[in-house]
């Protein structure tokens, strides 16, 4: 077993297809067909089904494994080269989409500054697809909506950030300076879906205060639901973050009493060893957190406990 193989176990289950894997590696189908081959029988089992081209139980696990290898190859050479040199490598960031808006411009130009050598590949995508890609080796680290309950998974709060109430013009609280719970439960609303952190946190509070929301339409992915309050469809509930400072149009962002805020954490796997290019990146993500000049309006950054292990 060597790493060419791994690699083009990984390919095969990725493109679907034989050629697929040949074209992203640079080689001839046939060295992909005799690459699996070998590997298979040298593990005794089939790890890709010929008829569908997809993974069988065992080629599943073994993709997942695979994936976990290369990345220590990976790390390896990029620890190595930073302490010969200069902190280099890759790091596999994943963010939502209101997170990533503001804090990413700054973290490339944190790293083009200090850490030339580090190269950021950005994944913007809702909190569920991070976690899924998170604990799939798929990324090194992601922002996400907390709270969040995965065994897999190491969390640190970052910030808390006010909740909004999106207002297209003409609608019946389009004129208020503030809304109630209350008012805001007498209006359908564009929400995100429930079983995401977002709503969730949101509907346990109103809850305790006998409050249910109604939902015009639900999302999994904040930039959607905020595009469609911004383009009139309806009102919605967004973080402070998502209402950019200089955008403007027929609508208005109004404060909800009693609303309770959002926290947006960072995420890497337990396991996981952090390379040097990743552990600066999230100390640069930290940074950036802290420094108020950087924050948005309504950003209020998580104050680690110092009697905290």
């Amino acid at each position: 077993m060597d790493r060419k193989q791994l690699r083009t176990l990984v390919a095969v289950v990725e493109e679907r297809s034989f050629s697929g894997a040949a074209r992203t590696l640079g080689t001839v189908q046939s060295n992909v067909s005799a690459h699996v081959a070998r590997l298979e029988q040298e593990l005794g089992v089939e790890l890709v089904d010929r008829a569908t081209t997809g993974p069988t139980p065992e080629g599943a696990l073994g993709v997942e494994r695979a994936r976990r290898i290369e990345s220590e190859f990976e790390a390896l050479e990029a620890d190595l080269a930073s302490m010969r040199d200069t902190v280099s490598g890759e790091v596999r960031l994943g963010a939502i989409g209101t997170t990533a808006r503001w804090i990413v411009p700054p973290l490339m130009n944190h790293l083009d500054g200090e850490h030339p050598g580090v190269r950021v590949v950005v994944l913007d995508a809702s909190t569920s697809s991070l976690v899924l890609a998170l604990t799939s080796n798929q990324l090194d680290v992601a922002l996400v909506n907390l709270p969040l309950e995965e065994p897999e998974l190491e969390i640190e709060p970052l910030f808390d950030e006010d909740r909004l109430l999106i207002v297209p013009e003409g609608h019946p609280l389009g004129e208020l300076e503030s809304v109630t719970l209350e008012q805001l439960a007498e209006h359908e609303l564009l929400l995100e879906a429930r079983g995401t952190a977002f709503r969730d946190v949101l509907d346990r509070q109103l809850a305790e205060r006998g409050i249910n929301l109604r939902a015009r339409a639900e999302f999994d992915g904040m930039r959607l639901l905020t595009s469609l309050a911004f383009g009139g469809f309806g009102a919605g509930i967004v973080p402070a973050t998502a209402v950019p400072d200089n955008l403007s149009g027929p609508w208005r962002a109004i404060p909800v009493d009693g609303l309770p805020s959002r926290r947006v954490g960072l995420a890497t796997r337990r396991r996981a060893l952090l390379t040097a290019a990743q552990r600066v990146a999230i100390g640069a993500i930290r940074t950036i957190v802290s420094e108020a000049s950087a924050n948005p309006v309504n950003i209020r950054p998580v104050v680690a406990d110092p009697g905290g292990a």
